[in-house]
């Protein structure tokens, strides 16, 4: 996904783990930010919520992208304050057009 950002001229910054998330989206305050649901320490669901009780991140819009499909997973994420999702493997075509929702 960073390769198929920055092709298309966006800046990119990438987390390895929940908390570095969240500490990268605080400091850097995105425009919008596609979180992994399944990731080491915190996963996507907690680093959204902590998002969401921060004023200063609560308005960034969060994408979800996982390989869970089923309905529950999509339902769950928009619960969650997710404003879009994007299952794995993904059609370049489909981050495009989260991108341009926002």
């Amino acid at each position: 996904m960073q390769k198929l950002l920055a092709s298309v001229s966006l800046q990119v910054l990438t987390a390895s783990n929940g908390a570095d998330a969240l500490a990268l989206a605080r400091s850097a305050k995105p425009d919008l930010i596609f979180l992994d649901i399944m990731m080491p320490g915190m996963d996507g669901y907690a680093v959204l919520r902590e998002l969401k009780r921060d004023p200063q991140t609560s308005g960034i819009p969060v994408v979800f992208v996982s390989s869970k499909s089923a309905k529950a997973d999509l339902a769950w994420a928009a619960m969650q304050g997710g404003k879009g999702y994007v299952t794995k493997p993904y059609p370049p075509e489909t981050v495009l057009d989260e991108i341009k929702k926002f």
